[in-house]
C-alpha cells in the first residue's frame, strides 16, 4: 500500500475519509493524494475573455486557499500529502487520476443517496466505485483509529470473482483483518441446495488455491443478506466485488455492489470484476 486517493469535497463526509486514510497511511508509511474537483463549467475553462479567465483563476486560488486550510489538521502530521486540484467531473476524473499516480486504494467518504435520486442520479461516490478499476473504500462514519478487525466478503463463486478475492485477500491482509467469505443464498431463479453451493465452494476453493469456510447465509434479496450478515457476525468493514455497469444496463441492472456500498452503515471496499 503505498498511494492513496481522497478525494475531498470539504464536506463533513470527505473528512472521515481523509481521517481513515491518513490512519492507513501512517502505519503503511503510504502517500496521500488530496484531490479536490472544482467541477468547473467547460465554456468558463476554455474561454479567452479577461473577465471568465480572471473568474477561473479566483476559483482555482480559492479552492487552493480552503485545501490548504483543510490539510491544516493534527492528525495529518508525519503524513506525505499531495494537494491536487482538478476541474470537469468528479466520477469521471478520480480514476484517471489514480492511474497517473498508481494508487493502490480510493477512499472516499458518502452519506448515501435513496429513492428517487438514487435511481436517476446517484451520489458521487457510487460513480467512483461504478468506474474505478481499483479498490474502492466507502466511509461513512467518524473513525479516528482505523483497525477493521473483521472482514466480510461477499462473493457469488463464480470464475469472475477469483480476482476479486485475491485482492480482497490483500486488502484484509493490509488492514490485518480476518476474512469472512460469506455466499447469499436468495429465493427464486437464483436458489440453490445446500449441496449445490457446497460443490461451487469446493470448485472456488480448488481454483484460488485455498481451503476456505464459506458461510451461507439466506436471504429475500443479496444486499440486504450482505448488509445482514456482516451486522451479524460483527464484522467492521464489508468487501464486495461490483460489475461497474454504465449506461443502460447499469438502469436496469443495477449493481449489488454500488447498493450495498450506498445503503451500509459499516465502511465497504469495492472490487472491480
Amino acid at each position: 500500500m503505498k498511494n492513496i486517493v481522497v478525494p475531498i469535497d470539504f464536506s463533513t463526509q470527505s473528512e472521515y475519509a481523509f481521517k481513515v486514510a491518513a490512519s492507513i497511511a501512517k502505519k503503511h508509511k503510504a502517500k496521500l493524494y488530496a484531490l479536490h474537483m472544482l467541477e468547473l463549467n467547460e465554456a468558463l475553462i476554455s474561454s479567452n475573455e479577461g473577465a471568465q479567465m480572471q473568474h477561473t483563476v479566483f476559483l482555482i486560488r480559492l479552492a487552493e486557499k480552503r485545501l490548504a486550510a483543510f490539510l491544516d489538521k493534527p492528525y495529518l502530521e508525519g503524513v506525505e500529502i499531495v494537494p491536487i486540484i482538478k476541474h470537469f467531473k468528479v466520477f469521471s476524473e478520480i480514476s484517471t487520476v489514480a492511474k497517473e499516480n498508481k494508487a493502490d486504494l480510493i477512499v472516499m467518504g458518502s452519506h448515501g443517496s435513496e429513492g428517487l435520486k438514487e435511481i436517476f442520479v446517484g451520489s458521487n461516490t457510487q460513480k467512483v466505485v461504478r468506474h474505478s478499476d481499483i479498490p474502492v473504500l466507502v466511509i461513512k462514519d467518524d473513525t479516528d483509529d482505523f483497525e477493521p478487525q473483521q472482514m466480510v466478503f461477499a462473493c457469488d463463486l463464480k470464475e469472475e470473482n477469483f480476482h476479486t478475492f485475491k485482492q480482497a485477500k490483500y486488502i484484509a491482509e493490509i488492514f490485518a483483518a480476518e476474512l469472512r467469505l460469506v455466499y447469499v443464498n436468495t429465493p427464486g431463479d437464483a436458489f440453490l441446495s445446500t449441496k449445490e453451493i457446497q460443490e461451487k465452494i469446493v470448485a472456488f476453493c480448488d481454483t484460488v488455491g485455498f481451503d476456505l469456510l464459506v458461510a451461507i447465509y439466506n436471504d429475500y434479496s443479496v444486499e440486504s443478506g450482505v448488509i445482514n450478515f456482516a451486522m451479524e457476525s460483527h464484522a467492521d468493514i464489508i468487501g464486495i466485488p461490483t460489475h461497474g455497469r454504465k449506461g443502460i444496463s447499469h438502469f436496469f441492472l443495477g449493481s449489488i455492489g454500488e447498493d450495498v456500498a450506498n445503503h451500509s452503515t459499516l465502511p465497504v471496499v469495492t472490487f472491480k470484476i
